[in-house]
């Protein structure tokens, strides 16, 4: 082997190596992992339809996915995950039932989460890949 094929050898192996280390540290997050698991392991909120996760956790603060914001109402989500409301006004009895059970998962999940050592606060994130894999686009 000639010297610049075994330099340039090197040279892509030391870059390929940088950057699996890098990826591996990025994805590396077991204070994710361990906050996530609180979650999927409380009954109540596994028996919902929606699963909320933790998809970060940084300076105290984590994030949990959430299938509705400021930006983008429960009401169309609700009527994919209780079909029998598809068509239903938002005043419906049914429908505000359905948005206050939302409620109470996304506040027990905030306050398993908020119980842990460590965390100081809850950001939500929008579930934008749950949302387009059951067919709703913001």
């Amino acid at each position: 082997m000639d010297r610049f094929t075994r330099n340039y050898s090197l040279l892509l192996g030391a870059v390929l190596i940088a950057a699996l280390f890098f990826w591996v540290k990025s994805t590396w997050r077991p204070d994710v992992w361990k906050l996530d698991e609180v979650l999927t392991s409380d009954a109540k909120l596994a028996e919902y339809p929606y699963q909320f996760r933790v998809r970060d956790f940084r300076n105290g603060v984590a994030v949990i996915s959430t299938p509705r914001s400021p930006d983008f109402p429960a009401y169309s989500f609700l009527q994919v995950i209780h079909p029998k409301l598809a068509g239903k006004a938002q005043d419906d009895p049914e429908m505000i039932a359905a948005q206050q059970d939302l409620i109470d998962h996304q506040k027990r999940a905030m306050g398993l989460i908020l119980a842990q050592p460590g965390v100081k606060g809850v950001d939500w994130e929008l579930d934008v890949k749950w949302l387009a894999e059951h067919g709703i686009h913001r």
